[in-house]
């Protein structure tokens, strides 16, 4: 009995081993499946990520979203090709860059004629380059059209015009919410969509190349630090390239220096005129963005400057034999010479904001200052001369109101009306917008006349003119706008978009001594003008 009972304790003891043993095999090939199972997954997922990472480099290959170049991003984004056409009631003599203040008047030799022409110059190149570091993204831009025109420029046979500095300006952005920004492009006046940020300016949306009457603006050289607290306020000041425009008005004295044609030795045109500015402009800004819209309080500070002979009397005129030119004849001295200094400056705002599920967007804009015609669209006037020579800087306003209505992604409809007003400013019968100027003949289309009577504007006979004692200046430019934007195609490959406009323009004079002929003393000139363009935007 015992050593039956030790036998079944022993076999007991066996098959516990046993059991144990299978349990560990069972076990172990449960672990094996499971490694099996996890090892089937992996290799599905990773034949997954290997998938999607051979599509992202194929993407990156056939149609990458920006080149990378030694730790660069390039990206041509904002390049396109453009045909455009443009038809004027009365001719300006102009491409698709209408100059407002040359509207003709009603009574001109150009109102009686229209004028079409077609062109590609509005075509644009673009580049900008990004870098990103721990604190700070540097960025770089360049952007540039055909609206250049040289020496030699003409239509006669070939398109001979001459690539245009647009934009060229580099941008340091901190993380902290910092940015320091310089080089040529949009002043910090004009109108932004994000922030004060360089690059996201918003533009009227016109085919014209001037814009829009009452547009705020200038491209040109600044250098500017602006400030991000929270992406709700932003402070930003800038100081900007100077120019003044040249003196405007009735009987202004000669006896002054403000600036001089461009030499070619310092790489200004020789055509054009320079002034000897003071100092640059400057620009500082708010901008706010607390939930519905975009608002914006801006201010301008410029100096004016010329220099004042007192001594210097001008008081012959002739007529050269053969060429029609009119000069005048001075005499004098140095004696007492000083320099004059007229400061002028102006206030501004824009707003801009969404209604209708963001389907349309209203947007206003105005400033209102001493000297400031150089910042709306028309370029009238900046400054007038005392009869002693010294500045008075013009009072001037420029506002501008823009409904934009997107019914289907495809389709952008807009509506813009604006205006640029400038103030009298008279001595006497001197100065800008005199009441005594005489504008008697503003009702009587000029007869071809004077001394050298030939043709493609090296005389006065054939060449058109305004109407003869109509010599007042101007008082306003208005324009009302209407137009589309329709995108045929808008995805990876690019957009293809048709534009239509139409735009009626109306130029006026300040009234002076109209006589019987002219009672109210007054002239205008209205205009109506039509745009096409067909673009393809580089993606």
């Amino acid at each position: 009995a015992t050593a039956a009972q030790a036998a079944a304790q022993a076999a007991q003891q066996a098959a516990q081993a046993e059991q144990q043993t299978i349990s560990a095999n069972t076990d172990a090939v449960s672990s094996l499946q499971s490694s099996v199972t996890d090892l089937k997954a992996n290799s599905v997922s990773l034949a997954g990520t290997i998938q999607e990472q051979q599509t992202a480099v194929k993407k990156a290959i056939e149609n990458p979203d920006a080149i990378h170049y030694k730790g660069i991003t390039l990206s041509p984004a904002g390049s396109f090709i453009a045909a455009e056409t443009v038809w004027r009631q009365g001719a300006t003599g102009s491409d698709v860059n209408t100059p407002f203040t040359s509207v003709p008047l009603q009574n001109s030799d150009n109102a009686q004629l229209s004028e079409f022409f077609g062109t590609g110059r509005q075509s644009r190149i673009a580049l900008k380059a990004s870098g990103k570091l721990t604190n700070v993204t540097l960025s770089g831009y360049y952007e540039a059209d055909w609206l250049g025109t040289g020496i030699t420029s003409n239509s006669n046979q070939s398109n001979s015009y001459v690539f245009r500095q647009r934009q060229l300006w580099t941008d340091a952005l901190f993380n902290s919410g910092w940015d320091v920004s310089g080089g040529a492009g949009w002043s910090l006046a004009t109108e932004t969509t994000q922030g004060e940020t360089r690059g996201s300016e918003i533009l009227p949306s016109t085919i014209d190349s001037q814009y829009t009457t009452g547009f705020v603006w200038t491209r040109q050289y600044n250098f500017r630090v602006t400030k991000n607290f929270a992406n709700k306020f932003w402070l930003g000041a800038s100081a900007e390239n100077a120019e003044t425009l040249n003196p405007a008005g009735a009987g202004l004295p000669l006896n002054v220096i403000i600036g001089s044609a461009g030499t070619g030795g310092g790489l200004y045109n020789a055509t054009a005129n320079y002034s000897f500015n003071y100092s640059p402009d400057f620009v500082g800004k708010l901008v706010f963005e607390p939930g519905w819209g975009h608002w914006e309080v801006f201010g301008i500070e410029r100096n004016f400057r010329d220099r004042i002979y007192p001594n210097e009397v001008c008081t012959a005129t002739a007529v050269a034999t053969g060429s029609g030119i009119t000069t005048t004849t001075c005499t004098g001295n140095t004696t007492g010479a000083y320099n004059d200094l007229a400061p002028g400056a102006g206030i501004g705002g824009s707003l801009r904001v969404p209604f209708a599920m963001k389907k349309v967007s209203v947007g206003l804009k105005g400033l209102y200052g001493k000297g400031m015609g150089r910042y709306g669209s028309s370029t009238i006037a900046d400054i007038t001369l005392r009869p002693n020579g010294e500045i008075d800087p013009l009072k001037a306003f420029s506002a501008l109101s823009t409904l934009e209505i997107t019914p289907v992604p495809r389709l952008t409809l807009y509506f813009n009306y604006g205006g640029d007003y400038v103030y009298r400013d008279f001595f006497g019968a001197k100065g800008y917008g005199s009441p005594s100027t005489s504008m008697t003949g503003c009702h009587t289309e000029p007869a071809p006349s004077g001394t050298n009577n030939t043709y493609g504007g090296n005389g006065t006979g054939f060449d058109p003119a305004a109407p003869g004692s109509c010599g007042n200046q101007n008082k306003d430019v208005q324009e009302f706008t209407a137009g589309e934007w329709y995108n045929f195609y808008n995805g990876p490959k690019g957009r293809m978009r048709l534009g239509l406009q139409y735009a009626r323009f109306e130029r006026d004079i300040w009234s002076g001594a109209g006589g019987t002929t002219n009672p109210g003393g007054g002239a205008r000139g209205i205009d109506n003008m039509f745009w096409t363009s067909f673009r393809y935007y580089v993606p």
